[in-house]
């Protein structure tokens, strides 16, 4: 029984094994190649592999890592956007109020300005009043003596010019005694 199940082995790898195109000693032969070059290669081969798995689980974590301080950027900065026009609101009510007092201080100014300027333009119409009015009578009284020398000129006549010199005269002597 044995021999023939033998020779139905026999004939069945000789039908298999030597078909044209699909001989099944080039499988077996590659089976035991790849199971030798696993044997061999299979540490270094597979320190490999886990060195690059665990720079892959590095690299991941890095990435991780760095999309988590990209969002958290974005997060900021969209806050910022967010806040931007209450800070643009509230720069602009600053500056109406920073303007809106500065018009009041230069009214303020211009108003001291204009009471000063007033002040001054009085004391100088006064001084010119003052000084005019002294010019006015010194030309009055320098036009007063001459009209009146003019006039004592004219009517003054020669007895007239004795009579009044001997009044002062006689008036001298009183004074002195």
């Amino acid at each position: 029984m044995f021999g023939v199940l033998l020779l139905a082995w026999r004939e069945w790898l000789e039908t298999y094994f030597n078909y044209p195109g699909l001989e099944a000693w080039k499988f077996l032969n590659l089976a035991i190649f790849i199971l030798v070059m696993v044997k061999i290669a299979g540490k270094p081969l597979g320190a490999a592999l886990e060195s690059r798995r665990e720079r892959i689980e590095n690299e991941l974590v890095a990435a991780q890592k760095e999309k988590d301080a990209a969002q958290a950027n974005l997060n900021e900065v969209d806050s910022l956007l967010a806040r931007r026009e209450d800070d643009i609101s509230n720069i602009a009510a600053h500056a109406r109020q920073e303007l809106a007092e500065e018009k009041e201080r230069l009214a303020n100014v211009a108003t001291s300005e204009i009471e000063k300027l007033k002040i001054q333009a009085q004391r100088e119409i006064d001084q010119a009043g003052k000084v005019a009015k002294k010019t006015l009578r010194q030309f009055l009284a320098d036009r007063s003596i001459q009209l009146a020398r003019e006039s004592v000129r004219q009517n003054l006549r020669p007895d007239d010019d004795v009579r009044l010199m001997s009044e002062s005269i006689s008036g001298l002597g009183r004074n002195r005694a």
